[in-house]
């Protein structure tokens, strides 16, 4: 991986805040008490396996919801977004596991949705195509995808594709703070490898990022912090080379799990080594560790 440039001054304010945040819906507790600060140049890796809040979180530093304690600040200025167009207008992006692009409209189109290029005067305004398509290929480019053909329908994209062309926009329509929601969920190594390069690339811009994930393979290489969520509450923060994979995997709270994974996969290349039958449990009915419950004796 590349080597960014030098962080923003110690002493400046974090681009975005979240202050001791919690969320509650009804007498379900989504968040409780969670504090995270993304800085301009640098990558905060917020981990935490499925149900962990992390969507909660995030939605409330994009402006779909509000918190019902504690405050979000951006640039050390208390906030309160109302709606996601708030969130934008500080320029805080966030690309959702979804994307939000439409699969069925052109790259050019998708790359200025909402915020479209006109040619002509009120009535007769209308889409400047070959602006949006000129503006299109050269951001793509920029971040390193080369479209022949912008008209091309955006479902037609790799899913790498399509994470590039949401990052790309967000950078072009001023983005000072990129969230990006489990971008490495759906993709092979490969693609996964070109959206971790595009969040590098991000930082070294001078963009604060925020890097959703529970893959800590993904986050331990590009991280500069790591945001800990489990059920709702935080496992604190951490700079980079303060812990290793199997500490952050224990502080989500699946070291436990992975370690009697681990226990019966050693003793299942054991069993088929001695050419025995290997136990089998219904699907449903099997908790960790269940498989190998007997004695392995040698």
């Amino acid at each position: 991986m590349q080597t960014h440039t030098a962080p923003a001054a110690a002493d400046a304010p974090p681009l975005l805040e979240a202050r001791n945040v919690s969320k509650y819906f009804g007498a379900v507790i989504a968040i409780e008490g969670v504090s995270l600060a993304v800085r301009a140049g640098e990558i905060n890796c917020l981990l935490g396996d499925n149900g962990a809040g992390k969507s909660t979180l995030i939605k409330m530093l994009s402006g779909v919801h509000t918190p019902d304690e504690g405050t979000l600040a951006v640039d050390g200025k208390p906030v309160r977004f109302g709606a996601p167009r708030d969130a934008l207008d500080a320029g805080i992006a966030t690309v959702y596991q979804d994307l939000s692009v439409m699969p069925l409209m052109s790259i050019s189109r998708n790359f200025f949705l909402g915020n479209e290029p006109t040619k002509g005067f009120a009535p007769f305004k209308r889409f400047d195509s070959d602006k949006a398509a000129r503006i299109a290929r050269e951001e793509m480019k920029n971040i390193g995808i080369e479209v022949r053909d912008t008209d091309q329908l955006v479902g037609t994209l790799s899913g790498g594709e399509r994470q590039t062309l949401a990052i790309a926009r967000a950078e072009y329509f001023g983005a000072r703070v990129l969230i990006l929601d489990e971008p490495t969920s759906a993709l092979g190594v490969k693609e996964s490898a070109i959206v971790l390069r595009h969040a590098i690339s991000a930082r070294n811009k001078g963009l604060g990022v925020v890097f959703i994930t529970h893959n800590v393979q993904h986050a331990l290489p590009i991280g500069d912090s790591f945001t800990i969520l489990t059920r709702g509450r935080s496992g604190g923060t951490f700079k980079r080379g303060e812990l290793n994979a199997e500490e952050l995997h224990r502080l989500m709270g699946g070291g436990s799990e992975l370690e009697e994974l681990q226990a019966d996969l050693e003793l299942l290349a054991r069993r088929e080594a001695r050419g025995e039958e290997i136990p089998t449990v219904p699907l449903g009915e099997a908790t960790p560790g269940d498989v190998f419950k007997e004695t392995d004796s040698l």
